[in-house]
């Protein structure tokens, strides 16, 4: 099999990171969720970039899910992060979220959810055993009927060959 140098895998992870942050950034500029969307989103806690208050880090060391729904604010976008005020006992708290951090964005109004894997890094061997493994995120849809694929799968299947 020839190896991949096009390095599919990041397109596709690229790409529907781009569909988060598109969404994230249209609800920033309408300032107010459209229909009854309304977001899920799980990011790990430890990952490089991440800024939320000190006693969340300690209830949630490892993974967090936030909801935009009713009371969030301040929604912001860019390239590499999303930020937003969220209320957490009854204080308003800060939070800077690396896209690159989310593991899950769903949008329970119309049965939407991206699941992220973790992607090997550019200087990284992809034969290295220690290393997580390399994958796409997966999609669900509105039907719920998608049949999730991830190149992993489709990599042994191009080996076979």
């Amino acid at each position: 099999m020839s190896e991949d140098l096009l390095r599919y895998d990041r397109m596709v992870e690229r790409a529907l990171r781009g569909v988060v942050r598109e969404t994230l950034q249209e609800v920033a500029d309408q300032k107010a969720l459209p229909g009854d969307h309304h977001f899920y989103i799980t990011f790990m806690t430890n990952e490089p970039g991440v800024q939320i208050p000190e006693h969340l880090k300690k209830q949630y060391p490892d993974e967090m899910t936030i909801v935009l729904q009713y009371q969030f604010y301040d929604l912001a976008v860019d390239e590499e992060n999303l930020s937003v005020t969220l209320s957490f006992n009854n204080k308003l708290e800060r939070l800077i979220v690396p896209l690159s951090s989310i593991t899950t964005f769903a949008d329970p109004a119309v049965s939407f959810a991206l699941q992220f894997q973790s992607v090997v890094p550019d200087d990284m061997d992809d034969d290295d055993e220690s290393l997580p493994t390399a994958g796409t995120p997966s999609v669900k849809t509105q039907s719920g009927s998608a049949e999730i694929v991830t190149l992993d799968a489709f990599r042994k299947k191009q080996q076979e060959k």
